[in-house]
């Protein structure tokens, strides 16, 4: 055989060797697992993955929506799993290929919005508060982010949500509140806000924090964590006095999916313990995984803005899934709000 006909050959094999081992397209919200998880997972398992990233779940819902958008696993927020289910868009979960369920804290076995695990799975959660500079006045309520003072040097997210439960909170409602008059009011709240706001933004928060550019900011407790590692000396969380968001997001399979296994496969490495306790070190996040905060140093695991006490906590709700009607309107608030 001549030397240019073998390494043809031998290019052309390594090629279609390449090409033949199983894909898996991951879809993720950012800084959500360790640098090396996904290469640990290809050696481990022979399994290529294509893997993004989106900043909110309407960016994945958009993605997703239409049933053909190439990906497998998502990790969409708990409030969105029933809406998402009711469109047919999840695959229900097989939980004999799921051998980590255990790892689970005993709550997020049984979580309020899929009690049967049998759509979702539980992967990080959190609360949405304030991060802010120490150099301001004591910081404790959603007021803080009013202050005139602070003009051009506030941000929040970019999550309507998030924005709507904020002015909701600060007006002495519920996150989950039902009442057009109430849902309009906390539209006016935001609309008077706008004119204070830097901008609206969600990850991106954390290295304007760092940087000083920022004086508070409508943060998700995560966000906070990441920026304050970077700045321990000057920055700080606050939960607001009037209650605040928490939130879980969660791991399923979309019902497009034609890589049930490999998804599964995925999903269950996230679940051991070792692989979850080094994400949490390298992102800061707030496991639902009880097997792996075990294995967390003391300083991780008393956290007190990834795990705050019960009692703050119970000043907390969890969002939950709007009727049509509703949601139609909050979308339409949210419009507004952008536009104003």
């Amino acid at each position: 055989m001549k030397r240019r006909t073998f390494l043809t050959s031998a290019v052309a094999l390594t090629t279609a060797a390449c090409t033949s081992r199983p894909r898996l397209n991951v879809y993720n919200w950012s800084d959500y697992v360790a640098p090396d998880t996904v290469a640990k997972f290809e050696r481990e398992t022979g399994i290529r993955v294509r893997y993004g990233t989106y900043e909110s779940n309407n960016e994945m819902l958009a993605k997703v929506a239409g049933g053909n958008s190439g990906w497998d696993v998502v990790f969409p927020s708990a409030e969105y799993i029933g809406p998402m289910r009711d469109l047919g868009l999840l695959q229900p979960l097989r939980h004999e290929w799921l051998h980590n369920l255990d790892a689970l804290d005993s709550y997020f076995r049984f979580p309020p919005w899929d009690a049967d695990l049998r759509w979702s799975i539980p992967y990080m959660h959190g609360v949405t508060g304030i991060a802010y500079q120490r150099t301001l006045p004591t910081v404790d309520s959603w007021s803080a982010l009013w202050d005139a003072r602070l003009a051009g040097k506030i941000t929040m997210l970019d999550d309507p949500p998030e924005v709507l439960g904020a002015c909701l909170k600060l007006l002495g409602y519920s996150v989950n509140s039902r009442e057009p008059d109430q849902l309009r009011q906390a539209q006016r709240a935001a609309v008077e806000q706008k004119r204070l706001l830097r901008a609206y933004l969600n990850a991106e928060a954390r290295d304007q924090l760092v940087a000083g550019d920022i004086a508070a900011a409508q943060a998700w407790a995560v966000t906070a964590g990441q920026a304050i590692a970077s700045a321990p000396e000057r920055l700080a969380f606050a939960f607001p006095r009037e209650g605040f968001a928490r939130f879980a997001d969660t791991m399923a399979i979309l019902r497009e999916s034609r890589r049930i296994e490999a998804a599964h496969r995925f999903i269950d490495y996230l679940l051991r313990a070792e692989v979850s306790a080094a994400i949490v070190q390298a992102t800061q996040t707030a496991t639902a995984n009880a097997a792996a905060l075990r294995l967390l140093p003391e300083a991780t695991r008393e956290n007190p803005v990834l795990y705050p006490s019960r009692e703050t906590l119970a000043r907390g709700e969890w969002f939950e899934p709007q009727p049509a009607a509703l949601q139609r309107l909050r979308d339409r608030l949210w419009t507004e709000i952008k536009s104003s």
